[in-house]
């Protein structure tokens, strides 16, 4: 059993920036209050979107929060143009993807909490309710499909239960998952010390605890190719490469499996490499 030390105790506020709070009122008489969770750094380029992509849900039950690390473009103008929509956001430096999702976390107060980054936004207006509607009491991990975007086209990727293969990739992306507050009570929040597969890190660790996802194959959100764990160069994936193979040995369960992982990196990175410059 893995320590849980990931989520924020409380929420430190530098330079005197006070977070500018609207709590949300809604999520009663059976219908689950839904926390979207946006983190931000220098994304004034499709933050817009995001945004609205969130403001215009139907389903009602919503609290939205935004997370900006700091940002000196316009993302805080673009931010304060919704004020009176968002919940709850704040602008102030952070240590990373993984400390402004656990800072999101810390604030939410939702029933169940999905991270919709500023690269990334809802397919439509009904998404939300519709994945509510699909919803069993009780459920813990609600999965969803996922549109990814890159200059050459889309394509839609399913998620994936969990089983053995969870061992070796991430079978879900946080974009398109419900994940109850409950969750993340029981486990802690995601381990600040990766910069990339911290979700993934946060799966198996739910894997090994015996969680199982609900999955649906209903298409949620798009996510585009600007993201760090999107990149296609080798630097970035090399990077990737080497937390999964940390994560792997974090989360050792026993010794045949430390055997199998050495075989399966000393083959998986040499084979990502050649295959990377083709």
């Amino acid at each position: 059993m893995i320590s849980k030390p990931f989520l924020l105790t409380h929420l430190p506020y530098k330079n005197g920036v006070e977070p500018q709070i609207k709590r949300c009122t809604n999520g009663s008489n059976g219908f689950p209050r839904i926390s979207i969770v946006t983190i931000v750094y220098n994304a004034e380029a499709f933050l817009e979107q995001t945004i609205e992509s969130v403001v215009n849900q139907t389903y009602s039950h919503i609290e939205y929060i935004i997370i900006d690390g700091g940002s000196n473009d316009d993302s805080v103008k673009i931010i304060k143009r919704y004020g009176d929509l968002v919940d709850y956001w704040v602008s102030e430096p952070d240590r990373g993807i993984a400390h402004a999702m656990n800072k999101g976390i810390q604030v939410s107060t939702g029933d169940y909490i999905l991270f919709l980054h500023a690269d990334d936004y809802f397919l439509d207006e009904q998404v939300v309710q519709t994945a509510v509607s699909k919803i069993d009491d009780g459920c813990d991990i609600a999965a969803f499909n996922i549109i990814f975007q890159n200059a050459g086209g889309s394509i839609e990727y399913p998620s994936r239960d969990f089983n053995y293969w969870l061992n070796f990739k991430t079978s879900l992306r946080h974009q398109a998952v419900l994940c109850s507050g409950g969750l993340f009570k029981r486990l802690g929040g995601f381990d600040e010390s990766y910069n990339i597969a911290m979700d993934y890190e946060f799966w198996l660790r739910a894997y090994r605890e015996g969680i199982k996802p609900n999955i649906f194959n209903y298409a949620l959100t798009c996510m585009r190719d600007t993201g760090i764990s999107s990149r296609s160069d080798w630097s970035s994936m090399k990077q990737r490469f080497l937390e999964e193979r940390r994560i792997h040995y974090q989360h050792l369960p026993n010794f045949s499996m430390r055997v199998i992982y050495k075989i399966y990196w000393a083959f998986y990175l040499p084979y990502r490499y050649v295959k990377s410059k083709w």
